[in-house]
């Protein structure tokens, strides 16, 4: 339950203390608060988790627990609605602002959220965490004047000490800072565990009841089911190369594996068209039906691309006339192709960190979304970005200006499908982070979709993708996760989940063990007196074998459907014998 903060009276966030079993361990955890509103508000809610480990989180206690950062000036102002926040002023650099130590504890997630001002106009405002080892930062918000927009970050606590809060802005010319609402909450790695397999108990799995009867609908009591899971309704994929087409190996790993692929370049402008007028299908074609042969779902990847270094060679210094004819010759020639025939579009792919076709033609990039869409509605339409979960440095593609992106298009007219496509290539990631940007992506209502996952080749790359790899699937936000790992000889792209001769690497293990553990196999129950059995299954299909000596050939088969419902009421199916 969130409430404003009025009249200084202090009307807390209700905080529900949650027991789970973690690791085999019972583990009281404060409940995760996934809350995150783009509304800019009159008054601020209160801190979340009443402000956690800061101090005089409301400013409720004039400025004890805050110092100035850097020359600013810093004090308490009252509203008119008698709501009281701590102001810099005379600011002439982007640090300078107020600030707080607190201290951090090693192997500790840290959740961060604030409410932010500013004087006049809008600036990008992050918070930032000073530490021994540098400066972090951990959350972005595009604050206002006139009204209060919320903050949301994190960081990992890598070390044990004393750290210091504080906000950061580039727009320093007489722009005053305001927050108030500040709330730091730290929470163990089992704590931060038990988050997670609350979310997979919530959004990717249900509670299923089975009664078996026999034929004259009397249950059978001690009847023994076994269910083996044939599908998952939860989309995972991986990129392939054209090396699919010939390499015996490569098909005999990747096809028992994925159900949905993405070409790494084939589908590229540059590679079906390679000189002007000249299209070259013969690989996308040939891929297309290696596919769809094996029932694999294709995305398709991509249309245009803003980074001129990304279009063919002949196209990069065309005048701008003849490559915005270039372009509308690629989409007429593309996407007809292969209309009904891909799930996804990626349309005008990095169109936040760059803009080289829109500065070019004069085409804002909404045109070419709606001509994609008026040219294939079956599909959906992505914006494709790296950084907004990956980078906290990233302030191009953050993930509040991946909200302002998607208001742009709507602003501007664009009403078809539209998907959040967020890359995913990680160097070091920041577990914490990549939790927050996923609940102020969710907030847009769109399908989100984690388009090109990989890991840099470092230390650690094999834990680093399963620790991502547990954040991204248990977030309810998520709808598919693909792999950005195609086999190419020479070496991948960044990630490689296996070597030369089809053996995995530790990346093909954690890929292969993460793919286990969220399906169901070799499910083993009996059924009680009444003829049930409950329990708790991933959303998917199922083969369900029941055995008992009173059935007339000793067992039978049911197919079922296990998926999300309306409700989180119990799933009841009656299996007849």
């Amino acid at each position: 339950m969130n409430t404003f903060k009025r009249d200084n009276v202090l009307c807390h966030i209700l905080l529900y203390s949650c027991f789970f079993l973690c690791a085999g361990f019972p583990v009281y955890a404060i409940e995760y608060d996934y809350h995150f509103t783009t509304k800019c508000l009159e008054e601020p809610l209160n801190p979340q988790y009443s402000g956690g480990i800061a101090k005089n989180p409301e400013i409720n206690d004039g400025l004890n627990g805050w110092t100035s950062f850097g020359s600013s000036k810093i004090e308490t102002r009252t509203s008119k609605q008698g709501n009281t926040f701590i102001v810099a002023s005379h600011r002439t650099q982007p640090n300078h602002s107020f600030s707080q130590i607190i201290h951090v504890e090693k192997d500790t997630m840290y959740t961060i959220s604030a409410w932010l001002q500013v004087s006049h106009g809008n600036a990008d405002v992050v918070a930032m965490i000073r530490t021994p080892n540098g400066d972090i930062p951990t959350g972005w918000a595009i604050a206002k004047s006139g009204c209060w927009s919320m903050l949301k970050g994190g960081f990992n606590g890598n070390f044990s000490g004393p750290a210091e809060l504080y906000f950061e802005s580039k727009d320093i010319s007489s722009v005053e800072l305001w927050a108030d609402s500040i709330s730091i909450q730290p929470f163990t790695l089992l704590e931060w565990k038990a988050h997670q397999d609350q979310s997979i108990e919530k959004t990717r799995k249900s509670k299923v009841k089975l009664q078996v009867v026999d034929h004259q609908g009397q249950p059978i009591s001690n009847a023994t089911i076994m269910m083996k899971q044939t599908s998952s309704s939860f989309p995972i994929g991986n990129a392939m190369s054209y090396h699919i087409l010939t390499n015996t190996g490569y098909q005999d790993w990747y096809n028992p594996r994925f159900s949905l692929t993405v070409f790494e370049n084939e589908m590229k402008w540059w590679e079906t068209e390679p000189l002007p007028n000249k299209d070259d299908y013969h690989l996308a074609d040939a891929m297309l039906q290696y596919v769809q042969n094996r029932s694999i779902l294709l995305r398709g990847h991509n249309i245009v691309w803003e980074n001129r270094d990304m279009l063919p060679q002949w196209a990069k210094d065309l005048p701008r006339p003849l490559l915005a004819t270039a372009i509308e010759r690629r989409f007429n020639s593309l996407v007809p192709r292969y209309r009904d025939k891909v799930i996804h579009w990626d349309v005008d792919n990095e169109n936040m960190h760059f803009s080289y076709l829109e500065s070019q033609t004069g085409e804002n990039t909404v045109y070419y979304y709606k001509k994609a869409y008026d040219m294939d509605k079956g599909a959906l339409l992505f914006l494709n970005e790296w950084g907004t979960i990956e980078n906290p440095n990233d302030i191009v593609a953050s993930p509040a200006k991946y909200l302002a992106k998607i208001e742009e298009f709507r602003t501007l007219g664009y009403n078809g499908t539209l998907g959040i496509g967020l890359q995913g290539h990680f160097d070091t990631p920041t577990i914490p982070y990549i939790r927050s940007a996923l609940d102020i992506l969710a907030t847009a209502n769109l399908p989100i979709w984690i388009t090109e996952l990989d890991v840099s080749n470092r230390p650690l790359q094999a834990d680093y993708l399963r620790d991502i790899l547990g954040e991204l699937y248990t977030h309810p936000g998520v709808q598919g996760i693909m792999f950005w790992s195609p086999w190419q000889p020479q070496g991948c792209f960044k990630m490689c989940l296996t070597d030369n001769d089809f053996n995995n690497l530790p990346t093909g293990d954690v890929v292969d063990d993460f793919m286990r553990g969220i399906n169901h196999q070799g499910l083993i129950s009996t059924t009680n007196h009444d003829g049930y059995v409950e329990t708790s299954l991933y959303h998917g299909d199922y083969e369900v074998i029941i055995k008992h000596s009173a059935i007339k050939h000793q067992s039978f088969a049911h197919k079922i459907n296990v998926a999300k419902g309306k409700d989180s009421s119990t799933l009841i199916m009656k299996l007849s014998a």
